[in-house]
């Protein structure tokens, strides 16, 4: 490849622009820019032709129209864009005009180059755009998932912004019963507390089944904090609504849409959350995260550590509870879809492991049980066995009806490994808890489930 003589052969087609001239040979040196590129091969080929040197100015160039004079323009008009957005990180796109398309590929044809030589003119204002978007931000371009993309549409003269999701880790308490993890609207009335021109009676004109919810004492909060558009709680699982979670507390992500505000004092934040919950809830070890921590904490293999007051329909001594027990820790359970969800699960069997169970009677009908067991073990039905649902189960074992009373979860953690990874945190990431007992009426243990999900 002769690169002057193909210089020549594009400055020939008419008024080329230094810009367009390197960026058909972009693919040649390094650490410089098109404009660099151009305009060295125009003065080394007067030199070689011993001829004057004829600049030519970008206005006047027919393949970008003068577009490669108006970076700065463009830059300055981002900027302005997200001067009340604050974000660490941006990346920048552009919608190229079909005839600046169609200009490049006649230049090249003319110049008996290949139609692919080079780089595009897309490829070009992205980088000389953004580039000058972060001395101006004091931010710096990520090509993965910035917090900010812009969208310059040059035939539309418009510059778009797109202000991605911000998301906070946490994990919660729920130290109240009756409290969903999310809001539950009324089927009845579709949420609009209205049936007709009547107050809706399932819900009591509220459009919800329960007034409040995990979600509700802590969404709002983190986008008000953050001044997003709207917030979404994503949960490691849940429990059911009449139990409570206590102890570790359960990992969360809640997602804030289009942030003004990104650098938080989640310390801060976490006192904001646990004043407006009013000690229904409240959350611990918040942190600022990345977009992959809420495929974490939705995916991650856990299990559950739980406490369940357990009453019998006959007396039982410390033997045979103790024995019972025994029989369960460590055990293989099969549980085919519990009655109480049937509605809502598949009908099958799943297989799941008890990996300790331990307790103690409070009276001859009455036990504290707490059971440590794999993700998905439905523990009202060990306990019950569920009309033979579930095998092996604490009542048959027994040979006496059992029925858990009140529920509380007191341990979620990682099977394998802990939910607080700090590759998932964009500062650095709060300590996973212990196994030790939990300041808030629990105790420790290893592992999450989706276990007796709502």
């Amino acid at each position: 490849m002769n690169v002057l003589a193909d210089a020549r052969d594009l400055a020939a087609e008419g008024p080329v622009c230094d810009a367009c001239l390197g960026r058909a040979v972009a693919d040649r040196s390094h650490g410089l820019t098109n404009a660099d590129r151009g305009r060295s091969l125009r003065i080394a080929a007067a030199l070689d032709d011993d001829e004057p040197y004829e600049p030519t100015d970008t206005a006047d160039c027919w393949v970008c129209e003068g577009l490669c004079d108006e970076f700065d323009a463009w830059a300055d008009r981002c900027a302005a864009a997200v001067e009340d957005v604050e974000f660490d990180t941006y990346q920048v796109g552009t919608r190229t005009p079909p005839l600046i398309e169609e200009n490049e590929r006649l230049l090249r044809a003319a110049a008996g180059l290949d139609p692919d030589a080079g780089e595009v003119f897309k490829s070009e204002f992205n980088r000389e755009v953004g580039k000058r978007i972060g001395p101006l931000t004091d931010t710096t371009v990520d090509f993965g998932r910035p917090d900010v993309q812009f969208t310059l549409d040059v035939d539309a003269d418009t510059v778009e912004v797109d202000v991605h999701s911000a998301f906070v880790y946490g994990r919660y308490r729920k130290l109240e019963r009756d409290i969903p993890q999310t809001e539950w609207p009324c089927n009845a009335c579709d949420r609009s507390g209205y049936v007709g021109s009547q107050p809706c009676g399932n819900c009591g004109g509220t459009g919800y089944l329960y007034e409040h919810s995990v979600e509700e004492l802590t969404a709002p909060v983190v986008r008000d904090v953050m001044d997003g558009t709207d917030a979404t709680f994503h949960g490691a699982g849940r429990e059911d609504v009449d139990a409570r979670m206590v102890g570790t507390g359960r990992p969360f992500v809640i997602e804030v849409l289009e942030p003004r505000r990104r650098n938080i004092d989640t310390d801060r934040l976490e006192g904001d959350i646990n004043a407006f919950a009013e000690g229904r809830v409240e959350v611990d070890r918040l942190g600022l995260a990345t977009y992959d921590a809420v495929e974490r904490v939705k995916g991650l293999d856990a299990s559950k550590r739980y406490r369940a007051e357990v009453a019998f329909d006959g007396p039982v001594d410390d033997d045979e509870l103790a024995a019972a027990l025994d029989a369960l820790d460590g055990a293989t359970v099969e549980q085919y879809t519990p009655h109480r969800v049937d509605h809502r699960r598949a009908s099958i069997t799943r297989t799941r492991e008890v990996y300790d169970a331990t307790g103690e009677r409070d009276d001859p009908t009455h036990a504290t049980v707490e059971i440590h067991g794999a993700g998905g073990l439905y523990v009202k039905e060990l306990v019950s066995g569920d009309e033979g649902r579930t095998d092996p189960n604490l009542a048959g074992t027994l040979g006496v009806a059992a029925e858990v009373t009140a529920l509380d979860v007191i341990g979620v953690y990682g099977e394998d490994e802990p939910f607080e990874d700090p590759a998932y945190f964009r500062e650095a990431a709060p300590d996973p808890p212990g196994v030790a007992s939990d300041p808030v009426d629990g105790s420790g243990g290893e592992g999450d489930s989706d276990a007796s999900a709502e």
